[in-house]
């Protein structure tokens, strides 16, 4: 049995920029007291707005539930206005930190060597970094995606890389909030790859347009170690059918 066998699956729900202080307050609540009554099967992560962190901390504190960033800066402070350092990030009690999620790279032009000073500023603020990898859909068809993926993989992420500090989030950019999901063999196909070259038992999430439907059988893959939910993490009911989808 690998660690990536025994570490827990990771469910994370990224927020995006959607929220304010009561639905934040009220969707946080909801999911952290559903997670105090049940016998859970993986590691649950809500990832809100930087504004919202503070307001969703205090919503799950005491409750089997973290808090992760959907982003940090790779410098600890300066002179770098709007920006957070993954220090601060750690200082409001988050656990984990997204970089380089394909609409950062795509919107503010986000290179996988950025990517790789972020994730190794998380590391250094004692953060587990989750890495987000994946092929637009020219990529896909063009037959580029394990070119793709394994380029992304081997420019982001540090040297450091570890079970213990890291999670690889494959997310074809061609599925996100797009309703198309990547079929399984898809999946299997480009998490077998990234199991081979990625450093040992590291977990492997997969996002793109999971939902209370699919999840059981995208979480059932062979190497899927969890997911990373979009627009299905705003809805408590859906939210909580996909971590309830986890294979016990």
């Amino acid at each position: 049995m690998t660690m990536a066998d025994k570490l827990l699956p990771l469910i994370a729900g990224n927020w995006k920029m959607n929220g304010l202080k009561a639905t934040a307050r009220g969707l946080a609540r909801d999911i952290a007291e559903r997670a105090r009554t049940t016998r859970l099967a993986c590691d649950i992560a809500l990832c809100p707005p930087a504004p919202l962190l503070v307001v969703v901390a205090d919503a799950i504190e005491g409750a089997p539930v973290a808090l992760g960033a959907q982003d940090c800066h790779p410098e600890p402070f300066g002179p770098h206005t709007g920006d957070v350092s993954a220090e601060m990030l750690a200082d409001m009690g988050c656990r984990y930190a997204i970089v380089g999620h394909s609409e950062r790279r795509a919107e503010h032009g986000e290179t996988d060597a950025l990517v790789r000073k972020k994730a190794a500023a998380a590391h250094r603020a004692g953060l587990v970094a989750i890495v987000c990898i994946g092929e637009t859909l020219a990529e896909r068809d063009g037959g580029k995606t394990i070119e793709i993926v394994t380029r992304q993989l081997k420019g982001s992420l540090p040297e450091a890389a570890a079970a213990a500090n890291t999670v690889v989030a494959y997310e074809p950019v061609w599925a996100i909030g797009t309703g198309r999901t990547a079929t399984a063999q898809q999946i299997a196909e480009v998490h077998a790859r990234i199991r081979a070259d990625a450093p040992p038992d590291i977990r492997i999430l997969y996002g793109g347009s999971v939902n209370a439907k699919n999840a059981r059988e995208i979480l059932a893959v062979k190497n899927v170690n969890g997911a990373l939910i979009g627009g299905a993490s705003l809805k408590a009911d859906d939210f909580w059918t996909i971590v309830q989808s986890v294979p016990h």
